[in-house]
């Protein structure tokens, strides 16, 4: 058996580049909830690839970086930056464009300054013909000293065994961090409450998303059977939202909470008796104590 390597490797970049779906796509299950809408990710999210002959990778998925506009915005890019902080290896995903925003340039900047090796990872790389990726790795080439330049697709996976691999050879010789079969720091029930906001994000409009969170208020495997009663809250922050969240006889609650289940028993291995209520909480987004509530502590490092 080779040297063992590991360390940990933070993911980072703009909402919506594919952050979380190559996570779940690296670690060969999902672990981090995924949608197109912005605000998916709110914390760092922990997901443990090992591989028993090589190494383990001990990911971190990062919210999008963008400005923020209340104080649960403040807390996400709080947890980019806490992601940051002493860690092996940055990847900044990016999408296979040739157009460069400024924003986009003080991102790598500001992630090349950490000192930590940093990776242009291009995901979406099955959206564009292969000539067409040449350009986009020229011009990348000039913003910064990335360590390496990889184009993969989370979606359908191109690329991500040459990514791990190149991973791999990039990190220090280290111990097991975690047993081998661990996949995620994330407790079942922050992983429950997740789902039910995944399942809710596909579901709603654009707009209503934004002002939701979920609480488990019960989750309890039944003695002597295969089932786990599991009682939550979507919390949205006013009243026309809880309409249309409740939907009309209640058929979009009804539709988030089947398919939560079915995402559920996945993940549980077992039958799941889910019940969903909705409650207005207004202003949650800006009260610190609303924030703590919903497990976004400012208050731990």
């Amino acid at each position: 058996m080779g040297e063992f390597h590991s360390g940990y490797v933070t993911m980072a970049g703009r909402p919506n580049v594919g952050k979380s779906t190559l996570l779940n796509r690296l670690v060969g299950q999902k672990i981090a909830i995924t949608s197109n809408k912005p605000e998916t990710t709110r914390d760092r999210i922990k997901a443990i690839c090992t591989d028993p002959d090589r190494g383990q990778v001990i990911f971190t998925d990062t919210p999008g970086i963008h400005k923020a506009r209340n104080r649960l915005g403040e807390f996400m890019m709080d947890a980019v930056r806490k992601a940051l902080g002493d860690v092996d290896l940055i990847l900044y995903l990016i999408e296979p464009v040739t157009e460069i925003r400024d924003n986009d340039r003080k991102i790598a900047k500001t992630l090349i300054d950490t000192g930590v090796p940093v990776f242009l990872v291009i995901n979406k790389a099955d959206t564009v013909p292969r000539d067409k990726l040449l350009p986009v790795i020229d011009i990348w080439k000039t913003v910064g000293d990335f360590k390496e330049i990889v184009p993969v697709s989370a979606y359908n996976g191109t690329g991500t065994d040459d990514l791990l691999n190149t991973i791999f050879r990039y990190l220090p010789e280290g111990p097991m961090y975690y047993s081998e079969d661990a996949v995620t720091d994330e407790t079942e029930r922050d992983i429950a409450s997740e789902i039910i906001r995944e399942k809710s994000l596909y579901a709603l409009n654009d707009e209503v998303p934004h002002g939701i969170a979920v609480s488990i208020e019960k989750m309890r495997k039944r003695d002597g059977r295969d089932l786990v009663d599991i009682e939550a809250t979507i919390y949205c922050e006013r009243e026309s939202h809880k309409g249309i969240i409740i939907g009309k006889s209640g058929s979009m609650l009804k539709r988030i909470g089947s398919d939560s289940r079915y995402e559920l028993e996945k993940m549980l291995g077992m039958k799941v008796n889910l019940k969903l209520w909705v409650k207005v909480q207004k202003g949650w987004r800006d009260r610190d104590a609303d924030l703590r509530r919903f497990g976004y502590r400012k208050d731990e490092d």
